[in-house]
């Protein structure tokens, strides 16, 4: 099968996804109106409350949301067929993603772009709030261990990526001054950062670094180890420094680099005519995870991701300049993040075998699979390359580069974010040392997701990848149902049809509760005392979730709209408490305007 393909017919089902579902979500779901004053133009405070113009509002959107697990999960799952893999791609980007990522924008921007927990705790309830809390901790702490991983992997196959990566920290530190303190445009500062980003592939080419001699001579058995530590350490200090000095330019950088890997991706294909050499259902090894549940786990980000709902109701609410944007900016990220997991699922079949004995060899196992992923696209996306006459080595450190690249912002924005939630637990629990001491909230940001990183485990890979990017997937997908359920609730408060949400919700919870049981009886057999018990606790976080969400849409469905517009969808104000309360978190009023009710 010709891959270029293949990325075709993805594309136009994408676009089709886009003109057609996005619609009936922006006229019959959400409701979005011309006229709404968005909380960007309401609190408009040039610093976060900024209206912008919707085609840079996605890049910054886009490029927050697409790191690198949509490269490693796609990467991993194709274990089970390219067929299975792009398959959940495709519908989950259209009808999971697409509703989950629009609708966390479209109600946070009706809610004074209030975040998806503060919104958790105004549409369902409070316990909803601690439960978010609880999750979003697991979610992070397993975000940080597998992506040090995933890099200090990607530092010792690949050492002429050190230098480039090492370098780019300092580079986004001097464009990040400048444009501080000249208050100039970020594009052509970060335009130059990228040239001289590549530049530095050259040199880190020529000069190689390796740690394995400071591994040996700390008497340290793997060298990924070093490198892991080392970037807990320096996590630590990023997160402890003002965004603008190094997160934010580092951000403008990666963004040209993303799609610039995407248009590389694209191009080699069709320059190449590369052809997928992996089965499209794999025949798997015998004691191999299940396809059913796990992979809509292992596929996380690029179907559906919780961590994005964080972004949507985070930063982008506050800055949508229109509300009809949010279709634009919210369902169209996710296409395009499903984009760049259909790029990893073709560079892990089309780009790393030249047939399907080498593809094999590759994928032997489920293991190998987890522990090779990245390679595999590295390697894949190299091939793409090199097809661009791009020499195979300089192509494979260009590929390293980009993931790094993308693995570190999210353990910058990770850790950072971690720190965050220990501090909101320590003023949940009225616990001082945690909620305002800084250097004790990071140092726990920082120490249990090392710890989690430097588990031992078997094979090559280390330690127990596989196992750890389920955990992570569970509970990424415990983020989105969440969100799913605040969505929901809210549609079912206006009267409308709650089953572009309720139906992904369904499934999500169902996948995740079932991957969770079957891994808590596998630790228990194996005698995983580490991950029996994490795994545990996250299936009591994901039936929580289904109790509250559950009793949230039953008393929502006994509520009756006060006000159902004319072509039958809910009005804005959905009950007398919400009229009777212009304050209430429920009352999505127009501000400056007339109220909807107003309009009969």
């Amino acid at each position: 099968m010709p891959a270029f393909v293949v990325a075709a017919v993805v594309g136009v089902l994408f676009f089709l996804g886009y003109r057609y579902y996005s619609s009936y979500l922006a006229r019959k779901v959400y409701a979005l109106e011309p006229a709404f004053v968005t909380p960007a133009h309401e609190f408009n405070d040039g610093n976060d409350f900024v209206p912008t113009n919707k085609h840079v509002l996605f890049g910054h959107h886009f490029t927050s949301v697409a790191g690198a697990a949509p490269i490693v999960g796609p990467a991993i799952a194709v274990f089970w067929g390219w067929g299975p893999a792009l398959t959940w791609i495709v519908l989950g980007t259209i009808f999971a993603a697409g509703v989950h990522d629009f609708g966390a924008l479209a109600v946070s921007v009706r809610h004074k772009a209030k975040s998806i927990g503060t919104l958790a705790g105004d549409v369902i309830n409070g316990r909803a709030r601690k439960l978010f809390l609880a999750i979003i901790f697991f979610l992070l702490t397993l975000v940080n261990a597998v992506f040090a991983v995933v890099i200090g992997n990607l530092f010792v196959a690949n050492p002429g990526a050190v230098i480039p990566i090492v370098l780019e920290i300092p580079l986004a530190i001097a464009i990040g001054v400048y444009i501080y303190r000249t208050r100039s445009s970020a594009l052509l500062p970060s335009i130059a950062g990228v040239i001289v980003l590549y530049a530095l592939i050259l040199v880190g080419n020529a000069f190689p670094i390796s740690l394995d001699g400071l591994a040996e001579a700390l008497g340290v058995e793997q060298t990924r180890n070093v490198w892991v530590v080392l970037l807990f350490i320096y996590t630590w200090v990023a997160s402890r420094i003002p965004v603008w000095v190094l997160l934010q330019p580092r951000d403008y950088i990666n963004s040209h680099q993303l799609f610039i890997a995407l248009g590389v991706i694209g191009l080699g294909l069709i320059v190449g005519m590369n052809t997928i050499q992996a089965p499209v259902v794999n025949d798997v090894p015998e004691g191999s995870p299940s396809f059913f549940p796990f992979l809509f786990i292992t596929i996380a980000c690029g179907a559906i991701s919780g961590f994005h709902s964080l972004v949507s109701s985070g930063t982008t609410s506050k800055q949508l300049d229109k509300e009809t944007d949010a279709r634009y900016v919210g369902y169209m990220g996710a296409v395009g993040e499903g984009s760049l997991a259909t790029g990893a699922v073709l560079a892990a079949t089309a780009g790393v075998a030249a047939s399907q004995a080498d593809w094999e060899a590759l994928y032997p196992d489920f293991a190998t699979a987890s522990g090779g992923a990245v390679g595999n696209f590295v390697n894949g996306v190299a091939q793409f390359a090199n097809n661009l006459a791009i020499p195979l080595d300089l192509a494979t450190i260009f590929a390293a580069v980009v993931v790094i690249s993308f693995a570190a912002t999210t353990m910058d924005t990770g850790v950072r974010l971690q720190r965050y939630v220990v501090q909101e637990i320590g003023e949940l629990l009225n616990i001082r040392v945690l909620s305002r001491n800084l250097t004790v909230a990071t140092t726990i940001a920082v120490v249990i997701p090392l710890a989690m990183a430097l588990i031992p485990g078997e094979g090559e890979a280390g330690y127990t990848f596989g196992v750890l990017w389920q955990l992570f997937g569970t509970t990424n997908q415990l983020t989105a149902g969440l969100a799913l359920s605040v969505i929901a609730v809210w549609i079912t408060r206006r009267g409308r049809n709650p089953m572009a949400a309720l139906v992904p919700l369904v499934f999500l919870l169902g996948m995740t509760t079932w991957a969770l049981i079957v891994n808590l009886l596998r630790f228990i057999e194996a005698e995983e005392w580490v991950l029996a018990p994490l795994d545990a606790l996250i299936f009591v976080l994901a039936v929580w979730l289904i109790v509250e969400a559950g009793i949230a849409l039953l008393a929502a469905r006994r509520e009756r709209p006060a006000v159902v517009d004319a072509d039958g969808t809910g009005g804005g104000q959905e009950s007398v408490v919400a009229r009777a309360n212009p304050d209430d978190a429920m009352s999505d009023r127009p501000v400056g305007g007339p109220d909807r009710d107003d309009r009969r």
